[in-house]
């Protein structure tokens, strides 16, 4: 554990002094006008926060659910042999231990490391109004460290995050191309492509009547929903992913989320279309934890909405007018997130996270897979 919070304590202070300049709407472009010192600061410092996760990441041996699960399905990918992983990663795994020679896994995981750690960075500095209080956010609600346990579903998150720019700016052909491309390493990410679209829209009474209606419906048609689901994912059928459930910490913070931005609705989100489209992404995680506990992997499809939080809730807090009531509620959100980080961490060495003990090849070797056991 020790790696883990060292690292968290070094990437957050070099977090604090990147700046963005912002402009009289209040919100952050990234305008230069040659290199500033604010500008050279902010390069440094985020280059030193993506080489300090990048490392961890790239260095780590046999950590993470599904680690050793990874290395079998790469070993069975490059004998041609059947995986219910997506092409995307597939192609990737092939392609790495066609060049090197051998069944290289840890360069396999390192790119993928690279790449989900560079779409949530790129995501936060062009898309976060306080790029600090939003990486405080990523660091401590253990989006990073969960990216370590879960590989293909936090690329697809992070490319997720990424598109919510071209949701925003109208840019629907590049949001859908991306989406596929992410869809190639996790196929959970095609549901962004109707939730994304339906927070996107100005709702209207007879809207929210008829998602009202549909969650309603929730209670009485499960098992047809169920069905529905089974249809779009075979692989589910008669399998431990059809347990539905639900989760108390994340309705807790939803809730939250949502009477905040209640309080904050006619000074901010009211006819600004970005803090619509985060408003409406948590009432519909909501709704999803409250009336879609039956449907299996609830939580993945929920963290494609919630992880907009961590762009929301910076930009909501630091625009509350009262300088008491605004420090009040920073130190809040900072305590909530320093206690949801101590829980995930009292449990990061259980099955579904196992992320400790952190190991690396520098010291450690792999213990054998099925494939080299032979049974």
């Amino acid at each position: 554990m020790a790696v883990y919070l060292i690292l968290t304590l070094l990437v957050l202070t070099l977090a604090l002094p990147v700046r963005k300049k912002q402009v009289n709407n209040g919100r952050l472009l990234a305008v230069y006008q040659g290199m500033t010192r604010q500008d050279a600061v902010n390069m440094i410092a985020i280059l030193m926060i993506f080489t300090a996760l990048f490392a961890v990441s790239a260095l780590r041996l046999n950590v993470g659910n599904d680690y050793a699960k990874y290395v079998e399905f790469m070993h069975l990918v490059f004998s041609h042999a059947y995986v219910p992983t997506e092409a995307g990663f597939n192609a990737v795994t092939y392609v790495i231990y066609y060049l090197c020679g051998f069944e290289n896994y840890i360069l396999v995981f390192a790119v993928f490391a690279f790449f989900t750690i560079f779409f949530f960075m790129k995501a936060l500095w062009q898309q976060s109004e306080h790029f600090t209080y939003s990486f405080m956010m990523f660091m401590l609600l253990g989006y990073y460290f969960q990216s370590i346990s879960t590989v293909r579903y936090y690329l697809a998150l992070g490319i997720a995050l990424y598109s919510v720019k071209f949701v925003l700016k109208g840019d629907w052909p590049g949001f859908i191309l991306l989406i596929l491309l992410g869809a190639l390493f996790h196929k959970s990410i095609l549901v962004v492509l109707p939730l994304y679209f339906l927070a996107s829209l100005p709702w209207k009474k007879w809207m929210m009547l008829l998602g009202g209606a549909f969650c309603l419906s929730c209670l009485f048609l499960q098992d047809l929903y169920l069905k529905i689901v089974v249809f779009l994912y075979p692989s589910y059928k008669d399998t431990e992913y059809l347990t539905g459930g639900t989760s108390i910490v994340n309705i807790v913070r939803c809730t939250a989320i949502l009477l905040f931005s209640l309080y904050m609705y006619r000074d901010c989100i009211k006819g600004n279309r970005t803090y619509s489209f985060y408003f409406w992404c948590n009432n519909m995680a909501l709704a999803l934890y409250l009336f879609g506990s039956f449907l299996p992997i609830i939580s993945r499809i929920g963290y494609y909405l919630t992880v907009t939080h961590i762009l929301f809730v910076p930009a909501l807090i630091f625009k509350v007018k009262d300088d008491k009531k605004r420090q009040f509620i920073i130190l809040a959100g900072i305590v909530a997130c320093l206690l949801y980080f101590a829980m995930y961490m009292r449990g990061a060495a259980n099955d579904g996270v196992r992320i400790l003990p952190y190991q690396t090849f520098l010291f450690h070797e792999m213990p054998m897979t099925l494939s080299e056991r032979g049974y």
